[in-house]
C-alpha cells in the first residue's frame, strides 16, 4: 500500500473526472506518493495550515499508471512516484486527516 495526500476537493473533483491527478504529473512528470511510515513527514514539510486533507491508500498493484521508487536526495529516501493518473480504483480507501 502507498499513500498520497491531497485536499477534499482535489479527491472529488478526480471522482467527477473518472481519475486522480496532481499539478505535479505536468510539472514534475509524475504524482508524488508515500509510504505509511513518510506520511507524517510529508505532511510536516508540505501541508502545516492547509485544511480538508484526506489520505488516499492507493493499492499499487491495481495502478494502471507506472510505479517507480526514486530517491529523493532532500530526505535521503526512497519515495513512490506515479507516472500518470491514479485510476479511481487504485484507491481502495479515502481517509480524512
Amino acid at each position: 500500500m502507498i499513500y498520497h495526500i491531497t485536499q477534499q476537493t482535489q479527491w472529488q473533483k478526480a471522482l467527477q473526472e473518472g481519475a486522480f491527478e496532481t499539478g505535479s504529473l505536468q510539472t514534475e512528470g509524475f504524482i508524488h506518493a508515500s509510504q505509511d511510515s513518510q506520511v507524517a513527514g510529508v505532511l510536516h514539510r508540505y501541508y502545516q495550515g492547509i485544511s480538508d486533507l484526506v489520505k488516499l491508500h492507493i493499492d499499487e498493484t491495481k495502478l494502471t499508471s507506472p510505479l517507480r521508487w526514486e530517491h529523493s536526495p532532500s530526505v535521503n529516501e526512497e519515495f513512490p512516484h506515479i507516472y500518470g493518473k491514479i485510476n479511481l480504483e487504485a484507491v481502495v480507501k479515502v481517509e480524512i486527516i
